[in-house]
């Protein structure tokens, strides 16, 4: 798998997902499909219960990929954007608000420490090649 050239691309399409996150950490939220980056440019998480806090984590599994102008990195593996992070009782907290590119096939997962007490929103570019 290349890593695709975004000066070639065919069109960019702009986009928000939510999920309501399940009580697993590792549950795929968003898989990147092939000829496809995908600009992340904001993720929100809320915390809709009332009285009590839940964690939130997230993380990105690489796919193995061939880079170009970069070395010494890991190709594949899981990483985490977010770990156990404490959300209060209805507060919202921004886990990332500068951009990061997913390539083809890398996925995303997440997972609340309590079902259905924290929101997530991702705000999106889906870059064609």
């Amino acid at each position: 798998m290349a890593n695709p050239n975004i000066v070639a691309v065919t069109n960019i399409l702009g986009g928000n997902l939510g999920w309501n996150l399940s009580a697993t950490a590792t549950t795929t939220l968003m898989t990147v499909a092939a000829e496809k980056i995908v600009k992340i440019n904001r993720i929100t998480v809320a915390n809709v219960d009332g009285t009590n806090a839940a964690d939130v984590t997230l993380s990105v599994t690489k796919s193995n990929f061939t880079s170009a102008g970069v070395t010494n990195f890991d190709t594949s593996g899981t990483f985490h954007l977010a770990k156990t992070i404490s959300v209060p009782a209805d507060a919202t907290l921004v886990i990332l608000d500068t951009p990061i590119y997913l390539m083809e096939a890398d996925v995303l997962k997440g997972g609340a420490s309590a079902a259905s007490d924290l929101d997530l929103v991702i705000s999106y570019d889906v870059i064609a090649v």
